[in-house]
């Protein structure tokens, strides 16, 4: 069966796996394990705390420090079906597409890495070749952690990562990172008649919220002159705020999620303080006047490196000869490869489909695409024997 033919039927296989990220994601990660196990990969599969969850890490080649690792997350945003034109969860061909759930986000990189491994498993590699897939990429990148924790535990030293996140086989050497967070206000409710006995949750929510975007214009004039991220600035918004039950009662609780996406450290470092000393010195104490159980607490959901561009990198080496790309660009979207290049590794973005038709109905993979990565995949053989 051509290669093409192989991914295709794989890329099927994986689909019907419905992943969605509230769910479980272990039969894919077993179905890849049985798969990466016969071409004698040596396996590691780490479950979660709940057991409902596993990173699978797999090794075709020596076991010494310097491999490469193919990195894709197992999971996908919901899909609701009757947005779609077909089932999003079976594999649909049509005009040179590939249709379903997943398609570009990521399954398709995940099916031609597994269509690969049967050529690599016969080589007599020098250089290991890893597989590295995930879970929760899309809820916080939290399967990647534990993973980077894990390796770190068994000594496991990859040298380079290229993350296949949908590219249209660009190289991307950096995006910012993506911090996401809830604030949650506990004041003291009341009759709304009596405004100054109790603690509008929702009021001082508001309040945080206007000191976060002073603090998001400060960040702005931050930006780096030489910035090449759009917008260059670090970004600072909010996505939801829930509080309170009726317009006549005053509100004991509220909830304010935001996320903050830093091109710098120094950048979350100043939102995070400024926020901090606003709560501390000037929210704080008036809430507990009234009520002193009154408070503030900022749950972290994810805190997610971003991808620094870097002068020397293997990974944007290699995969600039096996594509023919001088150029690398940046992203706005986030990935895991910030936490594989925190482990020391060299790391770029570069996989197929486009990050436009990610989760949305009728997401799709060009089969173009598939093709032009099993060419870069198939050309990686030669920096394995090396």
């Amino acid at each position: 069966m051509a290669l093409i033919d192989d991914t295709k039927a794989i890329l099927a296989d994986l689909v019907a796996f419905p992943t969605v990220s509230a769910d479980s994601n272990l039969e894919l990660i077993a179905y890849a394990a049985e798969r990466l196990s016969a071409c004698d990969a040596s396996l590691h599969v780490m479950r979660d705390e709940s057991g409902h969850k596993a990173n699978l890490f797999a090794t075709i080649g020596p076991q010494v420090d310097g491999g490469i690792v193919l990195s894709g997350h197992s999971d996908v945003v919901p899909a609701l079906a009757e947005e779609w034109q077909s089932d999003p969860f079976v594999l649909r061909e049509a005009d040179g597409r590939l249709y379903g759930r997943g398609t570009c986000d990521m399954k398709g990189f995940i099916a031609a890495t597994l269509a690969m491994a049967p050529r690599y498993g016969k080589l007599g590699l020098k250089r290991p070749i890893h597989f590295a897939f995930t879970y929760d990429e899309e809820v916080g990148c939290l399967g990647a952690q534990h993973l980077i924790n894990d390796l770190t535990s068994m000594g496991i030293k990859p040298s380079v990562a290229i993350i296949g996140e949908p590219t249209e086989m660009r190289i991307i050497e950096g995006h910012k990172g993506c911090f996401e967070y809830t604030t949650h206000f506990t004041g003291l409710e009341g009759h709304g008649s009596r405004p100054e006995l109790g603690v509008n949750a929702v009021e001082y929510a508001v309040r945080y919220v206007t000191r976060m975007m002073q603090l998001a214009a400060d960040v702005q004039k931050m930006a780096p002159t030489d910035s090449r991220f759009e917008p260059p600035w670090t970004t600072v918004q909010v996505g939801q705020i829930s509080g309170g039950m009726a317009r006549n009662v005053i509100p004991g609780h509220c909830a304010v999620e935001w996320e903050m996406r830093p091109v710098s450290k120094r950048d979350a470092d100043h939102v995070k303080s400024g926020l901090q000393t606003y709560c501390d010195e000037v929210l704080l104490p008036a809430m507990q006047h009234v009520s002193p159980e009154a408070g503030i607490l900022t749950e972290t959901i994810a805190e997610v490196a971003g991808l620094v561009p870097a002068d020397a990198n293997e990974a944007r080496a290699i995969v600039s000869a096996l594509t023919g790309q001088d150029d690398a660009d940046l992203v706005a979207f986030g990935t895991e490869a910030g936490l594989f290049q925190s482990l020391g590794m060299s790391a770029v973005i570069c996989g197929p489909g486009s990050i436009a038709q990610a989760h949305k109905p009728d997401e799709f993979i060009a089969i173009s695409g598939l093709q032009d990565c099993l060419d870069m995949l198939t050309g990686l053989e030669e920096k394995l024997l090396a």
